[in-house]
């Protein structure tokens, strides 16, 4: 079981740059793979990012590729999401997720999100 804490929401102008944070619970962070999906109003939740165990794999969303860096630090329990030349359309609530299995788009344990607010 793992819980997880995202935080470094907020609202910033087109352009702009924030960095997500999530915290997670639990001595066995190191094993998990990690992402990041999202969800706009009227909205399917969406695949971001991902991260596996080593942070020596990285996935992203073609519409995010090039623009939002997905990394971790297992000392801190704690994987980030930078983004930055945010878009108005990148306006959704963020969440983090966790999977100890090695399929980097399923996941059993769900933050409870942070909202990010791209204004134009």
């Amino acid at each position: 079981q793992v819980q997880l804490v995202e935080s470094g929401g907020g609202l910033v102008q087109a352009g702009g740059s924030l960095r997500l944070s999530c915290a997670a619970s639990g001595r066995t962070f190191s094993s998990y793979y990690m992402g990041w999906f999202r969800q706009a109003p009227g909205k399917d939740r969406e695949f971001v990012a991902a991260i596996s165990w080593s942070g020596g794999s990285t996935y992203y969303a073609d519409s995010v590729k090039g623009r939002f860096t997905i990394s971790r630090d297992n000392a801190k329990n704690t994987v980030y999401l930078r983004m930055t030349s945010l878009k108005p359309e990148d306006t959704a609530v963020y969440y983090c997720a966790a999977d100890g299995e090695s399929d980097p788009y399923e996941y059993d344990y769900w933050g409870q999100g942070t909202q990010v607010t791209v204004s134009s």
